[in-house]
């Protein structure tokens, strides 16, 4: 055989470079993600994953989306607009109550919130010292917060009154207080406290009653999956959790930088507002007595079932809620793995 030219050889290699950039790429599973709210400081747990590669060196496409709340999340997750998302364990029980016969209710795989982010807040003008002073008074909220769907558990465990309800769109929650048009509301402790900050009230002049601290100890928000995605794809729920919680970790370990990928998202925050909601939400939800007691991302059957019992009461449900239909501890990483939590404060 003849020895080759040089532009043979070349034409040769040129040829075997094109087939090797045919080849196609590791496949990605894609998943589509939705929030419960809008890119505030605690969605920077999900962003880190994606910004950092997490989810694409663990085989996933993952696409996050804003939220307009829990309900809606879970509603959309259930009807398969997305495979996973992040919603209020209480929204996820209503469903699951409410829509017995439903095909696709989706299913709790992670807890993050251990405990409900849902307070009162009042300003101490109001005179409002300790919980049986709302007794009379008037509270305000949007109809779907998840702390006033919850407040009759409130009410029954510290003895109150069932309050003077007063409606209004999120936006003016915060603005009515203020204003003096209602005497307290209900809202997330991080969210609503920050929100009155803003509207120029002192932090010394907020009055906070978290539930968590006055006998409801209902989980908060956890990761849902489509029973769909879960049937047909396990393995990419579990790479799922798995990426979350390496990106979750290095949050918690430095919160502040992580912000970044939350403006990346969403460019008019207030950075700095942003760096103290995100840690605000970690120290009273997410590495809170509770998660440090029971562990990360992982739920105590009883308190689940007292959860159960209270949501069905509290919610006047059409069937009760089942707790073994709305959790699933099958998915989770190792134990070894879920130890992300951040050293307690001294």
């Amino acid at each position: 055989m003849l020895p080759r030219s040089p532009a043979r050889r070349a034409l040769v290699a040129a040829a075997f470079a094109a087939a090797l950039t045919s080849l196609p790429a590791a496949a990605q599973t894609p998943i589509k993600f939705q929030l419960d709210w809008r890119f505030e400081g605690p969605s920077a747990l999900f962003l880190a994953s994606a910004a950092k590669g997490h989810y694409k060196a663990a085989g996933l496409d993952v696409t996050i989306d804003a939220g307009n709340g829990s309900g809606g999340t879970v509603t959309r997750v259930a009807s398969g607009t997305y495979d996973m998302g992040f919603a209020d364990l209480a929204a996820l029980m209503e469903f699951h109550a409410n829509n017995p016969d439903a095909p696709n209710k989706p299913v709790a795989v992670m807890m993050v919130y251990n405990n409900t982010p849902a307070a009162v807040l009042t300003l101490r003008k109001n005179g409002i010292g300790k919980l049986k002073d709302l007794d009379g008074r008037k509270l305000g909220a949007p109809s779907f917060d998840a702390g006033r769907r919850a407040f009759p558990i409130l009410a029954k465990a510290n003895g109150l009154a069932t309050p003077n309800w007063t409606s209004m769109d999120p936006p003016l929650r915060e603005t009515m207080l203020v204003r003096g048009d209602i005497d307290a509301i209900t809202g997330f402790s991080f969210t609503s406290i920050l929100n009155l900050e803003a509207r120029g009230v002192k932090t010394e002049d907020i009055v906070v009653f978290p539930y968590a601290n006055h006998g409801v100890r209902l989980y908060g928000n956890a990761i849902i999956a489509s029973p769909k995605l879960i049937r047909e794809n396990p393995q990419a729920v579990r790479a799922f959790l798995a990426a979350f919680t390496k990106g979750a970790k290095e949050v918690m370990a430095n919160p502040d930088p992580a912000i970044e990928y939350v403006k990346a998202r969403d460019g008019i925050i207030n950075v700095e507002l942003e760096k103290r909601r995100l840690r605000m939400a970690i120290d009273a939800v997410v590495a809170s007595p509770d998660a440090r007691a029971e562990g990360f991302g992982v739920v105590v059957p009883g308190r689940l079932a007292l959860m159960a019992s209270q949501v069905s009461d509290a919610f006047g449900t059409k069937t009760r809620v089942d707790p073994n239909a709305v959790w699933t501890d099958a998915f989770l990483p190792p134990k070894a793995d879920l130890n992300i939590l951040p050293p307690a404060r001294k």
